[in-house]
Protein backbone atom coordinates (compact mmCIF):
# COMPACT_ATOMS: atom_id res chain seq x y z
CA UNK A 1 0.00 0.00 0.00
CA UNK A 2 1.18 3.31 -0.82
CA UNK A 3 0.20 7.06 0.22
CA UNK A 4 -1.29 9.44 -2.04
CA UNK A 5 0.96 12.70 -1.38
CA UNK A 6 -2.33 14.02 0.68
CA UNK A 7 -1.99 10.98 2.79
CA UNK A 8 1.76 11.31 3.13
CA UNK A 9 1.85 14.49 4.38
CA UNK A 10 -0.84 14.19 7.14
CA UNK A 11 1.14 10.98 8.39
CA UNK A 12 4.16 12.67 7.93
CA UNK A 13 3.04 15.71 9.24
CA UNK A 14 6.62 17.21 8.42
CA UNK A 15 9.73 16.83 6.76
CA UNK A 16 11.49 15.48 9.96
CA UNK A 17 9.44 12.85 10.01
CA UNK A 18 10.42 11.56 6.65
CA UNK A 19 14.13 11.51 7.77
CA UNK A 20 12.53 9.86 10.85
CA UNK A 21 11.13 6.88 8.84
CA UNK A 22 14.31 6.68 6.32
CA UNK A 23 16.62 6.04 9.05
CA UNK A 24 15.28 2.74 9.95
CA UNK A 25 13.36 3.74 13.17
CA UNK A 26 12.14 0.48 15.36
CA UNK A 27 9.27 10.67 10.56
CA UNK A 28 9.51 19.06 13.07
CA UNK A 29 6.75 20.35 12.10
CA UNK A 30 10.25 21.09 12.19
CA UNK A 31 10.98 23.28 9.46
CA UNK A 32 7.35 24.97 11.23
CA UNK A 33 4.84 26.98 8.88
CA UNK A 34 4.19 29.61 11.46
CA UNK A 35 5.26 33.21 10.47
CA UNK A 36 4.97 36.34 12.23
CA UNK A 37 4.09 38.24 8.82
CA UNK A 38 1.32 40.34 8.07
CA UNK A 39 -1.14 37.06 6.46
CA UNK A 40 -4.52 38.01 6.26
CA UNK A 41 -6.46 36.38 8.61
CA UNK A 42 -8.46 35.64 5.63
CA UNK A 43 -5.90 33.98 3.87
CA UNK A 44 -6.72 30.62 2.02
CA UNK A 45 -5.63 27.19 4.62
CA UNK A 46 -6.13 24.36 2.34
CA UNK A 47 -4.49 23.93 -0.65
CA UNK A 48 -7.37 23.58 -2.67
CA UNK A 49 -7.90 27.24 -1.77
CA UNK A 50 -4.31 27.94 -2.09
CA UNK A 51 -4.26 26.94 -5.59
CA UNK A 52 -7.16 29.10 -6.02
CA UNK A 53 -5.96 31.82 -4.66
CA UNK A 54 -2.43 31.35 -6.15
CA UNK A 55 -3.01 33.57 -9.72
CA UNK A 56 -4.15 36.05 -7.37
CA UNK A 57 -1.01 36.46 -5.08
CA UNK A 58 1.07 36.00 -8.48
CA UNK A 59 -0.39 39.14 -9.59
CA UNK A 60 -0.05 41.26 -6.51
CA UNK A 61 3.49 40.29 -5.93
CA UNK A 62 4.30 40.66 -9.73
CA UNK A 63 2.84 44.13 -9.29
CA UNK A 64 5.34 45.16 -6.15
CA UNK A 65 8.01 42.16 -5.83
CA UNK A 66 9.69 44.80 -3.44
CA UNK A 67 6.93 44.53 -0.80
CA UNK A 68 7.36 41.78 1.82
CA UNK A 69 3.99 41.33 2.37
CA UNK A 70 3.10 40.54 -0.72
CA UNK A 71 6.38 38.57 -1.18
CA UNK A 72 5.89 36.22 1.64
CA UNK A 73 2.37 35.46 1.02
CA UNK A 74 2.92 34.46 -2.77
CA UNK A 75 5.68 32.22 -0.95
CA UNK A 76 3.15 30.64 1.30
CA UNK A 77 1.20 29.93 -2.10
CA UNK A 78 3.80 28.61 -3.42
CA UNK A 79 4.83 26.38 -0.37
CA UNK A 80 1.25 24.82 0.09
CA UNK A 81 1.43 23.66 -3.45
CA UNK A 82 4.50 22.19 -3.25
CA UNK A 83 6.29 24.85 -5.35
CA UNK A 84 9.62 24.70 -2.63
CA UNK A 85 12.14 26.19 -4.95
CA UNK A 86 10.13 29.02 -6.64
CA UNK A 87 8.58 30.02 -3.49
CA UNK A 88 12.39 29.96 -1.70
CA UNK A 89 13.28 32.22 -5.18
CA UNK A 90 10.62 34.72 -4.52
CA UNK A 91 11.47 35.06 -0.63
CA UNK A 92 15.14 35.64 -1.50
CA UNK A 93 14.22 38.80 -4.13
CA UNK A 94 12.20 40.21 -1.22
CA UNK A 95 15.24 39.59 1.24
CA UNK A 96 17.58 41.39 -1.15
CA UNK A 97 15.26 44.27 -1.18
CA UNK A 98 14.59 44.25 2.41
CA UNK A 99 17.60 43.06 4.57
CA UNK A 100 16.47 44.15 7.71
CA UNK A 101 12.81 43.04 8.30
CA UNK A 102 13.52 40.11 10.40
CA UNK A 103 10.06 38.42 9.58
CA UNK A 104 10.76 38.09 5.60
CA UNK A 105 14.45 36.66 6.50
CA UNK A 106 12.21 34.00 9.26
CA UNK A 107 10.25 32.76 6.37
CA UNK A 108 13.21 32.86 3.78
CA UNK A 109 15.02 30.70 5.92
CA UNK A 110 12.23 28.35 6.66
CA UNK A 111 11.91 27.77 2.87
CA UNK A 112 15.86 27.24 2.42
CA UNK A 113 15.02 24.77 4.66
CA UNK A 114 12.56 22.70 2.74
CA UNK A 115 14.92 22.92 -0.08
CA UNK A 116 17.45 21.34 1.54
CA UNK A 117 19.93 24.12 1.90
CA UNK A 118 20.76 23.83 5.63
CA UNK A 119 23.51 25.82 6.34
CA UNK A 120 22.12 28.97 4.57
CA UNK A 121 18.78 27.98 6.38
CA UNK A 122 20.95 28.50 9.79
CA UNK A 123 22.47 31.99 8.53
CA UNK A 124 19.57 33.47 7.35
CA UNK A 125 17.45 32.39 10.46
CA UNK A 126 20.28 33.60 12.62
CA UNK A 127 19.65 37.21 11.42
CA UNK A 128 15.84 36.68 11.57
CA UNK A 129 16.20 37.44 15.52
CA UNK A 130 18.83 38.57 17.67
CA UNK A 131 19.79 37.41 21.05
CA UNK A 132 18.76 40.24 23.12
CA UNK A 133 15.39 39.65 21.59
CA UNK A 134 15.20 36.39 20.49
CA UNK A 135 12.00 34.81 18.99
CA UNK A 136 10.89 31.70 20.06
CA UNK A 137 9.06 30.79 16.63
CA UNK A 138 12.75 31.47 15.55
CA UNK A 139 14.69 29.20 17.80
CA UNK A 140 12.10 26.16 16.84
CA UNK A 141 12.96 26.64 13.44
CA UNK A 142 16.14 26.63 14.02
CA UNK A 143 16.04 23.36 16.06
CA UNK A 144 14.43 22.00 13.27
CA UNK A 145 16.78 22.80 10.77
CA UNK A 146 19.74 21.37 12.89
CA UNK A 147 17.98 18.25 13.34
CA UNK A 148 17.24 17.76 9.94
CA UNK A 149 21.28 17.78 9.51
CA UNK A 150 21.77 15.46 12.32
CA UNK A 151 22.83 17.98 15.38
CA UNK A 152 19.84 16.70 18.24
CA UNK A 153 21.27 18.14 21.09
CA UNK A 154 21.91 20.72 19.75
CA UNK A 155 18.52 21.07 18.43
CA UNK A 156 16.96 20.76 21.32
CA UNK A 157 18.66 23.44 22.78
CA UNK A 158 17.22 25.27 21.05
CA UNK A 159 13.84 23.94 21.77
CA UNK A 160 14.55 24.65 24.76
CA UNK A 161 15.16 28.22 24.75
CA UNK A 162 12.30 28.94 22.92
CA UNK A 163 9.89 26.87 25.80
CA UNK A 164 11.76 29.22 28.30
CA UNK A 165 10.09 32.28 26.36
CA UNK A 166 6.42 30.89 25.25
CA UNK A 167 6.30 27.83 28.02
CA UNK A 168 4.91 24.95 26.68
CA UNK A 169 3.84 25.72 23.16
CA UNK A 170 2.67 22.76 21.29
CA UNK A 171 4.68 23.32 18.24
CA UNK A 172 7.96 23.99 19.54
CA UNK A 173 6.85 20.74 21.75
CA UNK A 174 5.69 18.70 18.68
CA UNK A 175 9.36 19.60 17.31
CA UNK A 176 10.91 18.29 20.44
CA UNK A 177 9.47 15.10 20.44
CA UNK A 178 9.96 14.36 16.79
CA UNK A 179 13.97 15.27 17.79
CA UNK A 180 13.47 12.78 20.77
CA UNK A 181 12.04 10.35 17.81
CA UNK A 182 15.07 10.86 15.77
CA UNK A 183 17.50 9.95 18.19
CA UNK A 184 15.55 6.63 18.30
CA UNK A 185 14.36 7.43 22.08
CA UNK A 186 10.65 6.96 21.44
CA UNK A 187 9.61 6.59 25.07
CA UNK A 188 10.61 9.90 25.32
CA UNK A 189 9.32 11.38 22.21
CA UNK A 190 6.19 10.10 22.81
CA UNK A 191 6.10 11.54 26.42
CA UNK A 192 7.06 14.84 25.24
CA UNK A 193 4.62 14.53 22.10
CA UNK A 194 1.14 13.82 24.56
CA UNK A 195 2.33 16.70 26.71
CA UNK A 196 2.02 19.02 23.30
CA UNK A 197 -1.35 17.24 22.37
CA UNK A 198 -2.29 18.21 25.89
CA UNK A 199 -1.90 22.05 25.25
CA UNK A 200 -5.35 24.06 24.42
CA UNK A 201 -3.38 25.54 21.12
CA UNK A 202 -1.97 22.42 19.95
CA UNK A 203 -2.47 21.36 16.11
CA UNK A 204 -3.83 18.09 14.24
CA UNK A 205 0.20 17.70 13.25
CA UNK A 206 1.40 17.06 16.26
CA UNK A 207 -1.76 14.20 17.46
CA UNK A 208 -0.77 12.57 13.75
CA UNK A 209 3.84 12.97 14.93
CA UNK A 210 2.04 11.09 18.22
CA UNK A 211 0.01 8.32 16.10
CA UNK A 212 3.46 7.71 13.91
CA UNK A 213 6.03 7.42 17.48
CA UNK A 214 2.89 5.34 18.85
CA UNK A 215 3.05 3.23 15.73
CA UNK A 216 6.53 2.78 15.70
CA UNK A 217 6.93 1.30 19.32
CA UNK A 218 4.40 -1.54 17.83
CA UNK A 219 1.16 -0.12 19.66
CA UNK A 220 -0.50 -0.12 16.24
CA UNK A 221 -4.07 -0.51 17.44
CA UNK A 222 -3.28 2.79 20.06
CA UNK A 223 -1.45 4.41 16.95
CA UNK A 224 -5.38 4.23 14.74
CA UNK A 225 -7.28 5.66 17.82
CA UNK A 226 -5.28 8.05 17.93
CA UNK A 227 -4.93 9.22 14.14
CA UNK A 228 -8.56 8.58 13.93
CA UNK A 229 -9.20 12.49 15.94
CA UNK A 230 -8.73 14.21 13.09
CA UNK A 231 -8.45 11.87 9.64
CA UNK A 232 -11.80 9.71 8.68
CA UNK A 233 -11.21 5.89 10.44
CA UNK A 234 -10.65 4.43 6.60
CA UNK A 235 -7.86 6.89 6.34
CA UNK A 236 -6.38 6.38 9.22
CA UNK A 237 -6.24 2.72 9.17
CA UNK A 238 -4.62 2.87 6.23
CA UNK A 239 -2.07 5.25 7.32
CA UNK A 240 -1.26 2.15 10.33
CA UNK A 241 -1.50 -0.09 7.47
CA UNK A 242 0.87 1.12 5.56
CA UNK A 243 3.18 1.88 8.65
CA UNK A 244 3.00 -1.62 10.16
CA UNK A 245 3.76 -2.86 6.32
CA UNK A 246 6.56 -0.70 6.49
CA UNK A 247 8.31 -1.77 10.02
CA UNK A 248 7.61 -5.42 9.11
CA UNK A 249 9.69 -5.34 5.50
CA UNK A 250 12.79 -3.31 7.63
CA UNK A 251 12.89 -5.96 9.85
CA UNK A 252 12.94 -8.62 7.64
CA UNK A 253 16.00 -7.06 5.96
CA UNK A 254 17.65 -6.38 9.19
CA UNK A 255 17.63 -10.38 9.85
CA UNK A 256 18.21 -11.15 6.02
CA UNK A 257 21.90 -12.10 5.55
CA UNK A 258 23.96 -9.59 3.13
CA UNK A 259 24.43 -11.46 0.01
CA UNK A 260 28.03 -11.97 -1.31
CA UNK A 261 29.85 -9.69 -3.50
CA UNK A 262 29.86 -11.90 -7.02
CA UNK A 263 33.12 -12.79 -8.71
CA UNK A 264 34.90 -10.04 -10.76
CA UNK A 265 34.88 -11.65 -14.45
CA UNK A 266 38.59 -10.97 -16.03
CA UNK A 267 38.99 -8.13 -18.64
CA UNK A 268 39.66 -9.18 -21.34
CA UNK A 269 43.54 -7.20 -22.63
CA UNK A 270 43.20 -4.46 -24.78
CA UNK A 271 44.63 -4.78 -27.86
CA UNK A 272 47.08 -2.26 -29.20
Amino acid sequence: MRFSATTASRLLASTALAALLAAGLASCQTTGSETTGSISAAAPRSEADWRGALGRLEAAYRANPNDPSAAMQYAQALRATEQYTQAAAVLEQASIQNPNNKTLLGAYGRALAEVGKYEQALDVLGKAHTPDMPDWRILSAQGAVLDQMGRHEDARKHYDAALKISPDEPSVLSNLGLSYALSKNLPMAEETLRKAVKQPKTDPRARQNLALVVGLQGRFEEAESIARADLPPEEAAANIAFLREMLTQRSRQSKTPPRPAAASKPKPALRS
